[in-house]
């Protein structure tokens, strides 16, 4: 248990470090002068978690994709998508990746924040990007078994503590009687191992770490919604009407990186090795999402539905105003 926890706690310092790192002095966006047949890139500030299930943005580099496209991205790690609106309102970046819930509330705000396409989603069967995981001496073995008990995740009111819910009503348990509490992914062993929590909701490396030595309880994402949207892109509708062909060339560039991303997973598990700093043989391990642009809004609102009915959200956003295909 002590050599997992190590581990654990040296992902943790990686990722940790590289979410750290970020330049406030690098240069915003030009005037919009540049274009791909000029020679010229566009300066473009996104922000991403440093996770895998965004990788597909760092490869996209890599290859050349956004270059292709005339842009010159450069990435500002974030903690999630919802913390990056502020950047996009007042400029700071022009992009960010994240999960839905941040526009939802944005859009309930009219903050005036479009999603322009997905990015990653879950696995609809087998091995899921994210799990609930619990000590194998827990006794919980099923969804049900989490009423009554205190369970993690990194973000309160978002897609991880709703999809659990909603699979531990649908197995006869209480979900009303869940204590969530928020612990970072790379301290979830570690709280675990402390008694503090009684099981943790993690993606990978976490989950199949934890899971090695525990219990895999369950896939939240498959019990509820299967293959349900992790990322998205968005920006801003200010910047959409100002500038659409900066937006349009992004979009673009993003759509033919996560087909990339998608189709060369040696690539892909090469590019979370480098620039997560993961260990080569945790990176071959991990359970990639499908990276995929095109935006599922039957499904997405049926994850608006809900949010409202276990009420972390009050009203069931406009879907149609915030999530608009490029």
């Amino acid at each position: 248990m002590k050599k997992r926890i190590a581990l654990l706690g040296a992902l943790a310092a990686a990722t940790l470090a590289l979410a750290g790192c970020s330049d406030s002095a690098a240069p915003a966006a030009n005037d919009g002068s540049s274009t791909p047949e000029s020679g010229e890139l566009r300066e473009v500030r996104v922000a991403a978690l440093p996770i895998s299930d965004s990788i597909a943005v760092w490869v996209g580099i890599d290859e050349g994709i956004f270059e292709k496209h005339g842009l010159d991205v450069e990435i500002q790690p974030a903690q999630g998508g919802a913390q990056a609106i502020p950047a996009l309102l007042s400029g700071d970046i022009q992009f960010a990746i994240g999960q839905p819930f941040g526009p939802f509330r944005a859009g309930l705000q009219d903050l005036g924040i479009t999603v322009f396409s997905n990015f990653s989603s879950s696995q609809p069967s087998g091995d899921d990007v994210n799990g609930v995981v619990a000590l194998a001496d827990s006794g919980i073995e099923r969804p049900a078994d989490l009423a009554g008990k205190k369970v993690a995740v990194n973000s309160l009111g978002a897609a991880g503590d709703l999809t659990i819910k909603a699979a531990v009503d649908a197995d006869g348990g209480d979900s009303s009687t869940i204590e969530f509490v928020e612990v970072a992914f790379p301290d979830a062993a570690a709280q675990l191992d402390a008694g503090n929590i009684d099981a943790a909701w993690v993606p990978d490396p976490f989950q199949k770490q934890i899971a090695a030595e525990g219990t895999l309880v369950m896939h939240p994402y498959q019990q509820v919604l299967p293959g349900l949207t992790v990322l998205t892109n968005f920006t801003t509708t200010e910047l959409i009407e100002s500038d659409p062909e900066l937006v349009k060339s992004y979009a673009a560039a993003m759509a033919e990186a996560l087909e990339f991303t998608n189709e060369n997973e040696d690539v892909t598990r090469a590019a979370i090795e480098t620039h997560l700093d993961i260990p080569k043989e945790v990176a071959a391990g991990l359970t990639l999402p499908n990276y995929d642009a095109e935006l599922d809004l039957e499904q997405i609102g049926e994850l608006a539905d809900l949010a409202v009915k276990y009420g972390v959200l009050d009203k069931r956003p406009d879907i149609d105003a915030i999530f608009t295909q490029y």
